[in-house]
């Protein structure tokens, strides 16, 4: 099959294996020009970039392997491998060494390795170097960043260290990489950056920008026909981020103003997240394809993605304010929070003049006389509290999440799946307690209770988040869901 898929050169299997070339030592994306050439018994096949890279071969210059859709070699593995590849994606392994890591997770160092051998075809360890140098290569073709700059931001201690791993990797020093890079300078007087993330196609730019648009709270971010932008913070101070798609092709762009250059690589890492582009839809649509209901949704939308947020704690604050209230109040809600707490900025656009309150803002602030109901203003003080405490991280393991959701006052099975969806990433979440999603699987039956959902929701898993959203973006263009999203707090009205 891989074989086929190689000579094939079909865009839908980028990404999701790399081929190494024994006669010339390079490792290819399934679409390279030269890959479909190389004789079979010249070829081997890797699941990861890393593994093939632990292998001995060298990015081949010409496909540009940094810059494939994230891996998909997590589909199938284990729920802690999983969650390994996500924290190693946004840079955990630039902070910490691995036993450290492996802790992190409940596991041993060996352990690990030997998960990730089984299942990745390379160590932790591995997979976070050639992350590293596959980002700073896509620095050093896209921005106009000093070379400096450019190890700081993809987390190499020193510049010696970057440059070689550069050379070693490919046979190359970074100042001779840009010179070959036929590219356009995407770094100016402005301080803006440019960093372009593919996914696979196919992409739903339209749903994604529907969603983004009606929730879009006035002075925190806007959506229009440039994209979306928005103010984020760094360590330091705050940033600007815009994205918005490529024409002619699958990848999205990333415009960065004002940032640091450490804070490039969880930057990157989270508009990842929020796009949900790391998803594989032929592999969503293949499994969910077999439920008659969903089958018709999944042809006539096949690029719908799991529409993310930019940080968990601004989504659980959002969801709270969302409870049992419309989309068009939510955001209402929402923006008096900014203008009342949120840091004011000066950012040149007039769009774009608060920063999201921290949780210790929050925890402290004064909430009378926003509209906010007593019980609203109680969850969202021991949210905030619990978060600026350290008693909730929404860095830990999904279950450790849910947990400490569950433990705060407002906070049921509704709202931590919510933001077990939109925040942390999860695939498979479901908020079988949502009014809509009810209705809208029960179909001419009737809404169907919780469990009754939950038992029906068991053939779509890994999936069950995406039968969510189709079914909530279905309701959303009928009159039923319409109605619905008025009534009770679900992923429609947030």
């Amino acid at each position: 099959m891989l074989e086929r898929a190689r000579r094939s050169r079909d865009p839908r299997f980028d990404g999701r294996f790399y081929i190494g070339v024994t006669s010339t030592g390079i490792y290819c994306r399934p679409i390279c020009p030269a890959a479909p050439r190389a004789q079979s018994r010249h070829t081997l096949y890797f699941a990861t970039a890393a593994a093939a890279h632990a292998a001995g071969f060298r990015p081949c210059l010409r496909c540009r392997p940094e810059a494939a859709p994230g891996t998909s070699a997590w589909l199938g593995t284990s729920a802690v491998v999983q969650r390994a590849l996500r924290l190693i994606q946004d840079g955990a392994l630039d902070e910490s060494r691995v036993p450290q890591f492996a802790a992190r997770l409940g596991l041993g160092a060996r352990q690990l390795d030997r998960l990730f051998a089984q299942h990745v075809g390379a160590s932790p360890l591995a997979l976070a170097q050639t992350r590293r140098l596959h980002f700073a290569k896509g620095l050093i073709d896209g921005s106009t960043l000093p070379m400096t700059e450019v190890a700081l931001a993809a987390g190499y201690a020193s510049l010696r260290r970057f440059n070689d791993a550069v050379l070693e990797a490919y046979g190359r020093s970074p100042r001779s990489l840009r010179r070959l890079s036929a590219r356009e300078p995407h770094a100016g007087a402005t301080g803006e950056i440019r960093l372009v993330l593919a996914y696979r196609p196919p992409y739903d730019w339209a749903q994604i920008g529907e969603f983004l648009r009606v929730r879009a709270v006035p002075g925190l971010e806007t959506f229009d026909d440039d994209g979306y932008a928005r103010l984020i913070r760094t360590e330091q101070t705050h940033a600007v981020i815009c994205v918005r798609p490529i024409p002619g092709r699958d990848a999205l762009e990333l415009r960065v103003r004002s940032a640091p250059p450490t804070a490039l690589v969880p930057i990157a890492a989270a508009a990842r997240r929020m796009f949900d582009l790391a998803a594989d839809p032929r592999q969503v649509a293949a499994d969910l394809g077999a439920d008659r209901q969903l089958r018709p949704l999944l042809r006539r939308r096949p690029g719908v993605r799991i529409p993310g947020a930019w940080d968990p704690f601004e989504c659980a604050v959002r969801a709270v304010l969302g409870q049992q209230v419309s989309v068009a109040a939510a955001r209402t809600l929402a923006a008096r929070l900014v203008r009342r707490l949120g840091d004011p900025v000066s950012t040149g656009s007039g769009a774009l003049t608060h920063l999201f309150p921290t949780a210790e803002r929050l925890a402290d602030g004064d909430l009378d006389g926003l509209g906010i109901t007593g019980a609203r203003i109680r969850a969202l003080r021991a949210l905030a509290r619990a978060v600026a405490q350290g008693a909730l991280d929404f860095g830990a393991g999904p279950a450790e999440v849910d947990a400490g959701l569950k433990a705060l006052p407002g906070f049921g099975e509704w709202t931590a799946q919510y933001i077990a969806l939109r925040a942390l990433g999860e695939p498979d979440a479901l908020p079988s307690a949502d009014l809509v999603l009810r209705r809208m699987a029960g179909g001419r039956s009737g809404p169907l209770s919780a469990r009754q959902l939950e038992q029906r929701a068991e053939a779509w898993r890994p999936w069950r988040g995406y039968a969510t959203v189709h079914l909530w973006y279905t309701a959303g263009h009928s009159r039923a869901g319409r109605a619905g999203s008025a009534r009770r707090g679900t992923g429609v009205g947030k």
